[in-house]
């Protein structure tokens, strides 16, 4: 019997990704979660609800926004361990973005839609300062915000050339992707990809070739640099189909290539450091150490939303019920 050096065996052993289910004191369902680090990490869901750990996951904090109770925050961003924004959908006023500066022991309410027409999904942060967030078309444009001063002020951007009813799925606070300090990648229902080099202020879109209807298309992007990126999709109705739900890019999102062997609808892709690609669904989760040409399942349950660190090895994922797990790989 051949035995590996010990410190050998622990290493690859470190390398296969494991699940560790925590406990979160939540019972809504939870389709927001941002990683700052190993030990800080946000989540917000329905109801109201933003939770956020300072000791990698062992201890949750429940927080409180004033009088969103009735709100469903599906996108949580922080920016640091202290500051983090998180944004409400649903029609009209419905649609909010708040903001903490203090590990939410406060929060001010920084944008409220007054478009009945609007109805915004996502919202992502190059850093503290600058950030974008999207809603569903209205009368045939692209709804795109965008601020420069720490959310102070948002300005409105109307992308025309929508497809009718062209929107984006509010599942995992990730149809927007940001690179740099100018890159930025929105993936729709449609199944196309908006990118801009700019900062958002002009913008190219492009086709992907994944399966759309009502109940699929894209519902997650995410670029590791400012060349290779991914979206993966599916049929929420249809969670263990695999039916042209991934998609990868070599170009910033010029062209796309599909991809196979993805194991289901999948609501959420990220880049995991050093590793490989992550997909990750109600159904279960998938590893592509290749770039989307061949998947691994991970063992373990299945999520809504999934969040890593720039650094690091451990990310935070969270789901049905107030299911909130730690990956670490």
């Amino acid at each position: 019997m051949i035995r590996l050096p010990t410190i050998f065996a622990a290493a690859l052993m470190a390398a296969i990704p494991a699940w560790t289910v925590l406990s979160s004191g939540a019972t809504a369902r939870l389709r927001g979660v941002s990683a700052v680090n190993e030990r800080v990490a946000w989540a917000s869901g329905a109801n109201g609800s933003i939770l956020r750990t300072a000791d990698g996951g062992t201890t949750w904090q429940k927080l409180a926004v004033p009088d969103s109770e009735k709100l469903d925050f599906r996108d949580i961003d922080a920016v640091s361990e202290q500051t983090a924004y998180t944004l409400s959908i649903g029609p009209g006023e419905a649609s909010r973005i708040y903001k903490t500066t203090n590990e939410g022991a406060s929060w001010t309410l920084q944008f409220k839609n007054t478009d009945p027409k609007a109805f915004f999904d996502a919202m992502a942060f190059w850093d503290a300062n600058r950030g974008i967030a999207i809603s569903d078309s209205v009368d045939g444009k692209v709804l795109i915000l965008t601020t420069s001063d720490g959310g102070g002020n948002w300005k409105r951007t109307d992308v025309p050339g929508a497809l009718p009813e062209e929107g984006a799925f509010a599942a995992s606070g990730t149809n927007i992707a940001v690179h740099g300090k100018q890159h930025a990648w929105i993936g729709t229902g449609a199944g196309r990809v908006l990118r801009s080099s700019d900062g958002g202020k002009s913008w190219q879109i492009s086709r992907t070739g994944l399966a759309t209807s009502p109940s699929a298309g894209i519902f997650s992007i995410a670029f590791r640099d400012s060349r290779n990126g991914m979206v993966v999709g599916g049929d929420y109705k249809a969670e263990t189909a695999a039916v042209d739900n991934a998609a990868i890019t070599r170009d910033g999102g010029e062209t796309w290539e599909l991809v196979k062997g993805l194991g289901g609808y999948r609501s959420v892709v990220a880049w995991l450091p050093n590793t490989g690609w992550l997909a990750v669904g109600p159904s279960g989760s998938d590893i592509s150490r290749d770039n989307g040409q061949t998947w691994s399942p991970v063992p373990g349950p299945g999520f809504h939303t999934f969040s890593a660190p720039r650094r690091g090895r451990v990310g935070f994922a969270a789901g049905e019920r107030g299911i909130i797990a730690r990956l670490q790989w």
